[in-house]
């Protein structure tokens, strides 16, 4: 650690900076440590069957004694998905309030691990402790009930991590932002913002969901036949506001995806959704006539599983849409998600189906401060330092400049594995660890720069060869060797190029000595070689080569 370690306050990024999404922060005091968040993102082309990464939490797994608990500051996935799958490596309590944890809840019933999590229920206002933290929620206004950012005071200074936020002056959902409060924080004195950088380069405000809820109103009113809204099953004022939409428009509301029914039980047992009707079934809903039916589906972000993929490629067991029938996807693109989300509303559109999205007309406002919200929290908190979080290097940079200009004392760049000394001292990274990220794969976690995984992605650019090979006690071939080329070579096409390199390999097998012969690794080391190389000159590509070497 550093030379300051028994007083000093620290804040320590694993994931999340210099990315969107899979967040992980810690804060370490006295020896402690505090984790706020523990999210996951999700696979891409990049990784080749892998659907969650999440952040390797080795640095605090090997501090584990001294981990103090998780804070959650909201329920999205990439803010709290994680837990399950990490909860072997942390085991430690878990504070979260009422929906965020009935959210969790759900996850580790699926988990079998309803009875070892120690999951806190806070309310909002109250301040608890953990360890040398104490901790205070502060309401905020963001895309799902109850998120919050969190006033961490130590007998160091108080630091803001606001997660994810926003200040809508029309939530639907919950109430406003505390700003009140926020500014009697401010007054108290603010060592560090930790802050969104999601949306900063928006100039001028986020928007309100209000307004979306009447544009979504006037929208439906045009169209005759089904209509379907894609969304984030999390944003529970975005189903009060399409509800409402249906109710102006004579349609009642049916759901389609597993998720959305779990998001909705957990807003009605939190008091939230009280003035919305009951939902329908998607086998419900698709008995209705064609001008009564809104369908609000899972799936708006081109997920294989979800719904709408699978209306999208005509096997949803329930639900069909065609011509005359519209989508709207009520939400943003997450970067990275292009392909998956092309690829569904092309499938829709073979179908007839009408496609709307924000860029047709105004559907979705994002969860994420614009620039004048920021200038208002900062203008509320006074920090002495500001830490840009939450965003890619080019949000980092954009948010540190701005803070900058705010005439922030101490603006710092933190990364993914910067340590960063906030006290004593002026701020600066003092130290940096090594960090990675975890990959879940069918069901166990793997390092995403594990050689399963650089094998992988060697297989999927070079394909693989198996080379079988059956020799005597001294290296004499008893049989010709042996080629599987998958994914390289068709055995009925290219038959003569299998001959050729079978040949290659055995002309290197009695090309070798007999003392060399005789050694397992040498002889099997030298197979390979020879596979791999004249596979590259029949093919111009090296596989990823395996040796099965039989001794008789």
């Amino acid at each position: 650690m550093t030379k300051h370690q028994d007083d000093g306050l620290y804040f320590l990024p694993l994931g999340g900076a210099g990315e969107i999404g899979m967040n992980l922060y810690l804060y370490g005091y006295r020896g402690k440590w505090l984790i706020v968040d523990c999210g996951v993102s999700f696979g891409d082309e990049t990784a080749p069957g892998i659907d969650l990464v999440m952040a390797d939490p080795a640095f605090i797994q090997e501090r584990v004694s001294d981990l103090v608990g998780i804070v959650l500051t909201h329920g999205h996935e990439d803010h709290m998905g994680a837990i399950p799958y990490l909860w072997d490596r942390l085991r430690c309590p878990v504070w979260a309030t009422g929906f965020t944890a009935d959210i969790l809840r759900e996850k580790l019933i699926d988990a079998g691990l309803e009875q070892d999590v120690e999951l806190k229920v806070v309310k909002p206002g109250k301040r608890f402790k953990a360890g040398p933290f104490e901790i205070e929620y502060v309401a905020m206004t963001h895309s799902i009930p109850e998120a919050h950012l969190l006033a961490i005071r130590t007998k160091a200074g108080t630091i803001i991590h606001t997660g994810d936020w926003k200040l809508d002056p029309a939530p639907i959902v919950g109430g406003l932002a505390d700003e009140k409060r926020l500014a009697e924080i401010g007054d108290e004195g603010v060592l560090a913002l930790v802050c969104d950088s999601t949306n900063v380069f928006l100039d001028g405000h986020s928007g309100s969901e209000a307004e979306v809820r009447e544009s979504l109103s006037h929208l439906i009113s045009h169209y005759p036949r089904r209509v379907a809204v894609a969304c984030f099953a999390t944003n529970v004022a975005r189903l009060d506001s399409i509800s409402h939409a249906a109710r102006a428009n004579g349609r009642h509301v049916a759901l389609a995806g597993r998720s959305l029914w779990r998001i909705e039980r957990a807003a009605r047992d939190n008091g939230y959704l009280k003035d919305v009707p009951e939902f329908l079934t998607d086998r419900e809903g698709m008995q209705l006539p064609d001008d009564k039916l809104l369908l609000i589906c899972t799936g708006s972000q081109g997920e294989p599983r979800a719904a709408l993929a699978r209306i999208a490629k005509g096997d949803h067991p329930v639900v069909e849409l065609g011509t005359g029938d519209v989508v709207i996807f009520s939400s943003r693109i997450i970067p990275g998600n292009e392909k998956e989300i092309h690829r569904v509303q092309n499938g829709l559109a073979r179908r007839g189906v009408e496609i709307m999205t924000d860029e047709d007309h105004f559907v979705h406002v994002s969860g994420h401060p614009g620039k004048e919200e920021l200038k208002r929290l900062y203008g509320l908190l006074k920090p002495r330092i500001a830490i840009p979080m939450h965003g890619e290097d080019r949000h980092l940079l954009e948010h540190a400049e701005f803070a900058r200009r705010l005439n922030v004392p101490e603006v710092v760049m933190a990364r993914n594995g910067s340590l960063v000394r906030l006290s004593p001292d002026p701020a600066e990274v003092v130290d940096h660890v090594p960090t990675g990220k975890l990959a879940m794969d069918g069901g166990r976690l793997i390092r995403m720069d594990s050689l399963i995984m650089r094998n992988r992605h060697r297989m999927i650019w070079n394909g693989s060869a198996v080379v079988t090979v059956v020799v005597d006690k001294k290296g004499r071939l008893l049989a010709d060797p042996k080629i599987s080329a998958q994914g390289l070579l068709d055995p009925d096409l290219d038959a003569h190029l299998l001959e050729d390199a079978v040949a290659a390999v055995a002309e290197a097998i009695e090309d070798m000595s007999g003392s060399q012969r005789k050694d397992d690794g040498t002889l099997s080391e030298a197979i390979r070689i020879a596979a791999r190389r004249v596979l590259n000159d029949l093919i111009e590509k090296k596989p990823l080569t395996e040796v099965h070497l039989i001794r008789v």
